[in-house]
């Protein structure tokens, strides 16, 4: 019988495949309006033909994945970010010399007091083991402090709130639960901003 090895690597290094979806016939200039204006300095970045790939520490990764959805979505577009955040096993070494960057968010403070209120839904995966139920709990619980609706939805939390505040609170659960002792987490994220949708099913 084949010995099935683990082959996790030590690098702590975060990252998001994301993509963005401007609803606006001219969705190309606004994602790429948006990728010109995100400092993305403090992380490795590739994008192709499908998604967007950010690599580094993990405030600089949700730093830029905040920004550039809220400059495509600030002026009023119906747009949608889904992204798939990820740190631990397997281990990946591209991008490592972001990993030496200090902790200030280069973006914060141009998206800091934009309010745009977005409904989102995220399902995290703890992959690695680690006390995580708790963790989730407790930085759900956290969420409602910061003014951000918490609801039950299938397969996922949905979260109803500025964005800004919504980011922020998805960050500290992927970074709690890493540090519960999670060698691999996960999350996804769907976020949409500007619907033309009533809040709620659509029936």
């Amino acid at each position: 019988m084949m010995e099935i090895q683990n082959h996790c690597g030590i690098s702590r290094i975060a990252g998001c495949s994301f993509s963005v979806y401007p609803m606006a016939d001219r969705f190309k200039e606004i994602i790429l309006e948006a990728l010109r204006t995100v400092d993305t300095s403090k992380v490795w970045i590739e994008t192709d033909d499908v998604t967007t790939l950010v690599r580094g520490r993990i405030p600089h990764v949700f730093d830029v994945t905040s920004a550039i959805f809220l400059a495509a979505a600030k002026d009023g577009d119906h747009v949608v970010f889904n992204g798939t955040y990820s740190i631990g096993c397997p281990g990946d070494s591209t991008g490592d010399v972001y990993m030496a960057e200090d902790e200030t968010k280069l973006n914060l403070p141009n998206v800091k007091d934009i309010k745009l209120e977005t409904a989102s839904k995220f399902s995290l995966y703890p992959l690695g083991g680690g006390n995580y139920m708790d963790t989730i709990y407790t930085q759900i619980e956290n969420m409602r402090t910061r003014g951000i609706t918490v609801s039950k939805s299938h397969y996922s939390t949905r979260l109803d709130g500025n964005a800004v505040d919504v980011f922020d609170g998805l960050e500290h659960v992927f970074t709690e639960t890493e540090a519960s002792g999670s060698s691999h987490t996960v999350m996804t994220v769907t976020m949409s901003a500007n619907s033309p949708s009533a809040k709620g099913v659509v029936k």
